[in-house]
């Protein structure tokens, strides 16, 4: 299961003139026979609400007054999640003679054109409050609360993060929680603004087309719309034709395999840092400690001990932690069946709140050899959205790499390394030219589509680009990668292998020959090109485009970018800088 829960809106959503027919509130009684959670957000206060909609216990939780009061009807308990407004600032109000007006817990809220006064007078008493729309419906609250807020409080009691979540609505006052969801969807009713940023549209207006989503999740957890659930896909890089190419969050297993220092970590480090950029929760099985250190994750286990399976679990139950098993402190013959219980609860875990996301297993060929076959329901179950690297696909259990979508070959020979995963689960070999890659190039087939093999610079981590960091500062990069300034006649030959001698030389050539290749974009091509760093080329380029600029001015906005990227030694410090003072 994916989605585990529906963040549904009310009035314009889920109601129609207020109520929720019986066509509706039956859909809503199919949803939650699965399991799922049911979450009512609204604009509403509380007690309007439970009046007009006397069926809310049908709902898990009910976000209130527009983010600012959550209720859980099972036990009637009431939490506020803002402030008070200032008294002074609702006595105004009233003394204003704004009508209609209702004073909630936390929200005011009226109807336009109020909204002017309002603002005038949040202005006048110098107060930290917003004015939130809602078709016609004006609401002030704190800052800071709104429908997003709300929903986020309500999914930490859950036990789920937003990318479990289905979020349907119809108004202005819906952006803030459906931005936040996996899968934002507007009914038929909805206003524009809100359709286009929505990833889907229903058929049917108001219920009809809430009853309309909630069938299609039950029968196909919205698996027939992948394709346009795009906003969280994970770039893996570009190709050859400098497309992006990405990786969709809930995709085919994925096998990473290469010989011993071809790269396996380099790409595996870079899909972690996507995973991290979009708040996916990956689990890493790690035998030798390689992931020791691997920041924005909590590592478990050391030389000492062995992790816990409990405690992995602990630490997976909160949504923002990642976590690395360290297996080094296990025997050697003991880490198979550690690694199998684990999985055994992680599967339960999934099952109950869908994470973690995704699952990575290095050095398979060593947990999950030929020998191991799971029975049909276990492979199912528990080999999803998990990442295999190992040198040898060849000693991986057939049953594995069976359930693999995705090969990413490293190394100077793929096409051997994609024939052996091939050969070993009697996949026919598909046709490729033979080539061999360079530091940061993969190979990338997904052998379930018609689409051969593909090559990809993929985007280095965060880890791989501080480890390059000094390589292109100071380096020695070979001729067919350095820059050389040749000036408009060719006359010049000066070559730059790293940045240092780049900087250097650019302060002592000629006005003539800097703004050739500037006028040329040679700067940002050398850099997009050679360097591979495409943030970089790009504030480079801007800098280029400026079609007046001098050649002072742009040599300092260039260096100053480089200098933003990279950090250079101070024999690449600024004309009339002094060195950095080593430290004592």
């Amino acid at each position: 299961m994916r989605f585990h829960a529906l963040a549904c809106d009310y009035d314009g959503t889920l109601a129609h003139d207020s109520c929720v027919d019986l066509i509706t509130l039956a859909a809503l009684d199919r949803f939650r026979a699965t399991g799922r959670k049911l979450i009512l957000v609204t604009g509403r206060e509380l007690h309007e609400l439970l009046q007009a909609y006397p069926e809310a216990d049908r709902c898990d939780w009910i976000v209130a007054e527009n983010g600012a009061l959550l209720y859980r009807p099972a036990t009637r308990e009431e939490k506020l999640l803002g402030p008070a407004l200032p008294e002074s600032f609702v006595q105004r109000v009233r003394a204003g003679g704004v009508t209609p007006l209702s004073i909630g817990r936390v929200i005011l809220a009226t109807r336009q054109p109020h909204e002017s006064s309002l603002l005038g007078l949040i202005r006048e008493l110098g107060l930290e409050l917003h004015v939130v729309f809602n078709k016609g419906a004006v609401m002030v609250l704190p800052a800071g609360v709104n429908k997003a807020t709300g929903l986020s409080a309500a999914l930490k009691l859950a036990g789920l993060s937003p990318h479990e979540v289905v979020g349907v609505g119809d108004a202005e006052n819906d952006h803030a929680f459906l931005s936040m969801c996996e899968c934002a969807v507007a009914v038929a009713n909805a206003l524009p603004a809100i359709k286009d940023h929505a990833d889907l549209i229903t058929n049917g207006d108001h219920g009809a087309g809430v009853v309309e989503l909630i069938d299609d999740i039950i029968r196909t957890d919205l698996s027939r719309s992948e394709n346009r659930l795009t906003r969280h896909h994970l770039v893996l890089g570009h190709d050859l034709q400098n497309h992006s190419v990405h990786l969709p969050p809930y995709a085919p297993n994925v096998l990473i395999a290469g010989p011993s220092g071809s790269g396996k970590s380099s790409a595996a480090a870079s899909l972690l840092d996507r995973l991290s950029e979009k708040k996916y929760q990956f689990c890493i099985i790690d035998p030798e400690g390689d992931y020791q250190s691997l920041a924005g994750a909590v590592t478990l286990g050391d030389s000492e001990r062995g992790a816990g399976i409990a405690e992995v679990l602990q630490v997976l139950g909160d949504e923002n932690q990642n976590v690395v098993v360290n297996l080094v402190g296990l025997p050697i013959a003991d880490r198979p069946p550690f690694f199998l219980g684990l999985l055994a609860r992680l599967q339960e875990m999934r099952v109950r709140c869908g994470r973690p996301h995704w699952l990575v297993v290095d050095e398979a060929h060593h947990l999950l050899p030929p020998s191991w076959e799971p029975g049909a329901l276990a492979l199912s179950q528990e080999l999803n959205r998990t990442l295999f690297i190992t040198v040898h696909p060849d000693q991986i259990s057939p049953a594995v790499l069976a359930s693999v979508g995705i090969i990413i070959a490293v190394g100077a020979k793929p096409a051997e390394t994609i024939g052996q995963f091939c050969r070993a689960g009697h996949i026919p070999v598909p046709q490729m030219r033979t080539t061999s890659l360079e530091a940061g190039e993969v190979m990338i087939w997904g052998h379930t589509t018609e689409q051969g093999p593909v090559l990809v610079r993929i985007t280095p981590s965060k880890v791989e680009r501080r480890r390059h960091t000094r390589k292109y500062a100071e380096g020695e990069l070979p001729a067919e990668r350095s820059f050389f300034f040749r000036g408009p006649d060719g006359k010049l030959n000066l070559r730059a292998q790293n940045f240092v001698l780049f900087l250097q030389m650019a302060d002592g050539i000629d006005d003539e020959t800097w703004l050739h290749h500037l006028h040329q974009h040679d700067y940002s091509r050398w850099i997009r090109e050679r360097i591979k760093d495409d943030a970089l080329a790009a504030e480079v380029e801007g800098v280029e485009r400026q079609w007046n600029i001098d050649a002072a001015k742009s040599r300092t906005m260039i260096r100053e970018a480089i200098e933003r990227h990279y950090t250079l030694p101070a024999a690449a410090a600024s004309p009339g800088e002094p060195p950095a003072r080593p430290e004592s």
